[in-house]
C-alpha cells in the first residue's frame, strides 16, 4: 500500500481486474487539491461501496471491471500520504508530477507483470490540473528512455479545471441558462469578466502572488453566483449543499480512522484520515489559475489521445466551461473537431449523453449527473471507459 521515497511515503490501494489481468492500468487522481482518492474508491467508481453498518458492498460498476485500477493519495499530505519533511510538500504541477511519475516507476518495479499494459491516466475536478502535468511527464519520461516506459495510450478528464481563463467566464452563462441566475443579474456579474481574464493572463506569464490575485478576483464571479442560489450544490444543481463538501461522506471517515481498519492498511495509527486535507488546499493556491491545457496539444499530436467528459448539472466545473476551452485550444485537428457532428452516448437503449470527437480528442456532456460523473451515473461511466479504451466511444 506505501511507496516509499525518503522521508516520503505515498499511499494506494490496487485492484487488479475482475475481468483480466492484461486489462489496461488505469490511475485514477482525485481533486480538492488534497481530498483523497478513498472518495472516488468508495463512492464513485472502486469495487466497493460502504454500507450503513460500515460493511464492504461489492460496486456493480466498479472500474476493476474493465481495468487494473490504481488509486493514489496525492499531492503528499493527502489521505494517508504523508511526510515528516515539509520540502515535501508540493506548491505547482512540476512537483506533483514528478512525484507521480516516480511512484509509478516504483509501482511497476513491484508489479512488472502489468508494465506491458496499456495505461490511463483518469481523475476529475482539480485532477484537470494533475492529469495533462502527469500525462506530460509520463510521455517526457518515454521520449527520454527514462526509467520504465509507461504503455501511456490516454488521459480523461471528468468535471475537471483546466484552464480556468475560459472557464471561469463561462459561470453566468451556465448559471442563467440553468435558471440560477436572473439576465439582469447575469449582465451585472458579467461586467467582472475582462478583469478576471486579464489577471488570469497575468498569473500565467508572472506566477507567485499575481496567481493568488487572479484567484480572488476571478473567484468572485463564482462567489456572486452562489450568494444569489443560496444553498445550492454546487456540485449538483438539483440538490442542496449540506456540510463542507456539500455531501455526506462521514462514513468514509469513520471506516479509515478505525484502528482494525489501519492496521489492517499498514497505516501508522496516529495517522488521522481526513477527507480533504486543508493544508494541501492551502500549499497549492498558487496553482488554481495556472492554465494546463498548454501541454494538451503536444499529446494529441503524439497520438494520446484525451477524453473530456463533464455531468450537466455541476455548476463548479460546469460542462459548458470544458466545452469551451476544449474547442479554443488550438492543436492539428482543432477546426475538425469544431465542425464535428454531435452525436448520442446511447447505453442501453437510454440516450445517456452527447459526444464530439474527432482525431484524439473527445468531449461527453453526461446527462443526469452533477460533478461525481461516476457516483450519479455508474452504469453509462464504466461504459464510457470501456468504449473510449476500446476506441468505440462513438459506437452504440
Amino acid at each position: 500500500f506505501f511507496f516509499s521515497a525518503m522521508k516520503c511515503r505515498m499511499f494506494y490501494f490496487f485492484f487488479e481486474s475482475r475481468n483480466r489481468k492484461d486489462d489496461p492500468v488505469v490511475i485514477w487522481l482525485t481533486g480538492g487539491p488534497g481530498c483523497g482518492s478513498e472518495l472516488a474508491l468508495f463512492y464513485e467508481n472502486g469495487p466497493f461501496h460502504i454500507a450503513n453498518n460500515l460493511s464492504l458492498l461489492w460496486n456493480d460498476y466498479g472500474w476493476d471491471q474493465a481495468s487494473n485500477i490504481l488509486f493514489v493519495d496525492q499531492p503528499t499530505g493527502t489521505g494517508f500520504s504523508y511526510t515528516s519533511d515539509q520540502a515535501d510538500i508540493r506548491h505547482d504541477e512540476t512537483g506533483v508530477s514528478n512525484d507521480l511519475y516516480n511512484f509509478l516507476q516504483e509501482f511497476f518495479k513491484a508489479h512488472p507483470e502489468f508494465i506491458k499494459n496499456d495505461f490511463y491516466i483518469t481523475g476529475e475536478s482539480y485532477a484537470g490540473h494533475y492529469i495533462p502535468a502527469l500525462a506530460s511527464r509520463v510521455n517526457q519520461g518515454n521520449k527520454g528512455n527514462q526509467g520504465i516506459h509507461i504503455n501511456l495510450k490516454g488521459f480523461a478528464i471528468g468535471n475537471g479545471l483546466t484552464n480556468p481563463a475560459v472557464q471561469f467566464p463561462a459561470y453566468p452563462d451556465f448559471a442563467l441558462d440553468n435558471g440560477i441566475i436572473s439576465k439582469a443579474e447575469h449582465d451585472d456579474i458579467t461586467k467582472s469578466i475582462p478583469v478576471c481574464e486579464q489577471a488570469a493572463k497575468t498569473c500565467q506569464t508572472q506566477g507567485g502572488t499575481s496567481c493568488d490575485n487572479a484567484l480572488n478576483i476571478c473567484y468572485k464571479i463564482f462567489s456572486s453566483i452562489l450568494s444569489i442560489a443560496g444553498d445550492i450544490n454546487y456540485y449538483d444543481i438539483r440538490k442542496k449543499c449540506v456540510g463542507d463538501l456539500c455531501y455526506d461522506f462521514s462514513h468514509l471517515e469513520t471506516l479509515l480512522n478505525l484502528q482494525k481498519v489501519k492496521s489492517a492498511l499498514g497505516v501508522p495509527v496516529n495517522l488521522e484520515f481526513v477527507s480533504c486535507s486543508s493544508a494541501v488546499y492551502d500549499a497549492m493556491i498558487q496553482d488554481w489559475m495556472k492554465n494546463l491545457e498548454v501541454g494538451i496539444p503536444a499529446l494529441l499530436e503524439d497520438g494520446i489521445k484525451l477524453l473530456v467528459y463533464a455531468g450537466e448539472k455541476d455548476l463548479i466545473c460546469n460542462w459548458l466551461g470544458n466545452s469551451r476551452w476544449v474547442h479554443a485550444m488550438q492543436w492539428s485537428g482543432q477546426k475538425a473537431f469544431g465542425t464535428s457532428p454531435t452525436v448520442k452516448f446511447v447505453v442501453d437503449g437510454v440516450d445517456a449523453g452527447s459526444l464530439n470527437s474527432y482525431g484524439p480528442l473527445s468531449f461527453l456532456k453526461v446527462y443526469d449527473a452533477g460533478h461525481m460523473v461516476p457516483m450519479d451515473q455508474p452504469k453509462a461511466a464504466l461504459e464510457m471507459l470501456k468504449r473510449w479504451m476500446g476506441g468505440k466511444l462513438a459506437t452504440q
